[in-house]
């Protein structure tokens, strides 16, 4: 479950909030739950409705992704699961790719099987090959804004050069946006008395709105820049999210105030 999650939520109706403490909390219930039964035998049952309606399923709620979640439980949880059973049987045959449970044998050799086991890919859950190119550019977004927040953002106590030239680029960038932007804003009254009546169908009320929403997010822009440039010029104190602001401009990204 957590590792397909990482190829997003394609199968399911919702996102949930599948972790690595979910999977941590249901070895613990597994090893006590055995550690405690006197049966000769596994008790699947009680395992999987334990899995299936408490530890995975207090997250899931839409029926059609309960069954989803049921039915990769009856797949993997009975006996042949202890005897070689193949994992995920849609990558069987595929360039020799397989995912099998090992044979009974000693604790150290588990744990080589499980080290020798190849890399989770899209075909063991059934997924198409590109589900994997959104988790691969997630990874590749992340990885550059955690490099983009390890550049200097703020002088030091002397006050460094580099520092200095990020705030003069976000003034630059801030001059910028504003003139350019200057009073560009839709006239909404203008543009719906334009449209015929009888042409004023989904497709024009969604423009309008749309139109509305852009109004919003210029009057936004510009209020915070206008701000921001007030702050540089000594005329307004400085506050966090103009900081933040700023930061996101020396950076060159959108910033979070901007995508709300």
């Amino acid at each position: 479950m957590l590792e397909r999650k990482k190829f997003g939520s394609r199968g399911w109706n919702m996102t949930y909030p599948f972790s690595i403490g979910d999977l941590r909390d249901s070895s613990l219930v597994l090893f006590n739950y055995l550690e405690t039964q006197n049966a000769v035998k596994v008790p699947w049952d009680d395992l999987r409705y334990i899995f299936g309606e408490i530890m995975y399923g207090g997250h899931i709620i839409d029926v059609r992704d309960r069954l989803l979640c049921n039915t990769y439980l009856d797949f993997f949880m009975q006996d042949r699961l202890l005897d070689e059973a193949e994992l995920f049987p849609f990558c069987e045959g595929r360039d020799g790719v397989s995912f099998r449970t090992p044979a009974p044998q000693s604790y150290e050799r588990y744990l080589e099987s499980i080290e020798g086991m190849p890399q989770e890919t899209p075909l063991a859950f059934g997924l198409h090959p590109n589900a994997e190119i959104g988790y691969r550019t997630q990874q590749c977004n992340e990885l550059f804004a955690t490099l983009l927040q390890l550049q200097p953002r703020k002088a030091s106590a002397e006050g460094g050069a580099g520092s200095q030239g990020g705030q003069m680029h976000a003034e630059q960038v801030c001059h910028e946006i504003l003139e350019e932007m200057g009073d560009s804003r839709f006239d909404i009254e203008e543009i719906s008395q334009a449209i015929p009546d009888e042409e004023k169908g989904p497709y024009q009320h969604v423009f309008l709105q749309e139109c509305q929403c852009m109004n919003v997010l210029v009057t936004e822009m510009i209020r915070s820049l206008s701000e921001l440039e007030l702050g540089f010029k000594g005329e307004l104190t400085m506050s966090s999210l103009m900081e933040d602001l700023a930061a996101n401009l020396v950076l060159d990204k959108v910033p979070p105030s901007w995508t709300k």
